[in-house]
């Protein structure tokens, strides 16, 4: 025993060392070590070692049950699913909605229905707890968790982090680019990839990959961040009305700026048609049916020029 050291402290030490002692036979161990330095055996250090022994296996207990949980909980918290009918033959990973007027009847996502998304298709075998009832032809829907989803690039490669939402494909998600509805939030990168071809509703066909994605199920709105740019909230507004798409920076500065030499121009004419027309008057009254003539024409050339710039902001904001 060092000097200043408790017993308590002495076990701990020897079981820091090694020694198993500490845990497994505190009261035998002590008296053995008490004897061999020939010191008295008291009753208050013996109660000392085997609270300290108590405590330890107390401590193995309980880390051991924490140890054995875990996984458990954690494979619970993934693997919660309830049944739904269904009319049509659902891929396992398929993205569902609820059908129209149905809170029991699920049918594959598509875009056009994406403000009903429900969930994702996976199997009962892979579900800690399942909720059926009677009907018939049904797949088990997990509502929350981690699960496979199969995805499509249609919106662009999908990684980490990215929102899935239904695709123009059936049951198959892609990523999320708009204020829409969405299934989760993509946990990986695409699985398995593989190429296909589709049609558009214009018959065109299209070659997108498809592959799996583990998808933390949590089914809500997206709402896309608005994009940091130079342009002001509301001529970003007024351009994409005129020109009927979102128009992106370069065409707007470009617009802005024939806009601005077009005001300069026509401001410059009209002050110098008034300030021409006030001093003809002054030094002769008489030329008045002369300045109404210079007034027409130069009224028309304003009306040209700003006729032209207009057609100019037009074509750069739908052409470029």
């Amino acid at each position: 025993m060092r000097p200043h050291e408790t017993l308590l402290q002495v076990f701990q030490r020897k079981a820091e060392n090694g020694y198993a002692f500490a845990i497994l036979r505190p009261k035998e161990e002590y008296e053995k070590y008490m004897r061999a330095r020939s010191l008295p055996v008291g009753s208050q250090n013996r109660q000392t070692a085997s609270n300290y022994g108590f405590v330890s296996k107390t401590f193995l207990a309980v880390a051991t049950l924490i140890t054995a949980l875990v996984p458990l909980l954690a494979f619970a918290a993934t693997s919660i699913s309830q049944g739904y009918a269904t009319k049509e033959d659902l891929a396992l990973g398929s993205i569902v909605s609820l059908e129209k007027n149905s809170d029991d009847h699920v049918t594959a996502a598509v875009t056009s229905n994406a403000d009903s998304i429900l969930g994702v298709v996976i199997s009962s075998d892979s579900s800690l707890l399942s909720l059926t009832n009677d009907t018939k032809d049904q797949v088990q829907i997990a509502t929350s968790g981690t699960v496979p989803v199969i995805v499509s690039d249609i919106n662009g490669e999908i990684h980490q982090g990215d929102h899935i939402t239904a695709s123009p494909l059936k049951g198959v998600g892609m990523k999320a680019t708009a204020n829409v509805r969405i299934v989760g939030i993509a946990q990986g990168g695409l699985k398995n990839p593989t190429k296909q071809t589709y049609k558009d509703k214009s018959g065109r066909e299209h070659t997108v990959t498809l592959g799996e994605v583990p998808v933390l199920v949590n089914v809500a709105y997206f709402f896309k961040e608005p994009e940091k740019t130079v342009v002001p909230t509301a001529l970003q507004n007024v351009a994409n009305a005129l020109a009927g798409k979102t128009v992106s920076t370069l065409p707007i500065v470009l617009s802005s700026a024939v806009f601005l030499v077009m005001l300069i121009i026509v401001s410059s004419i009209i002050y110098s048609m008034i300030k021409s027309s006030i001093i003809s008057v002054g030094r002769n009254p008489m030329s008045q049916s002369a300045i109404y003539r210079d007034l027409i024409q130069l009224s028309a050339l304003v009306l040209a020029i700003l006729a032209v710039g207009l057609i100019t902001i037009y074509f750069i904001l739908t052409r470029l």
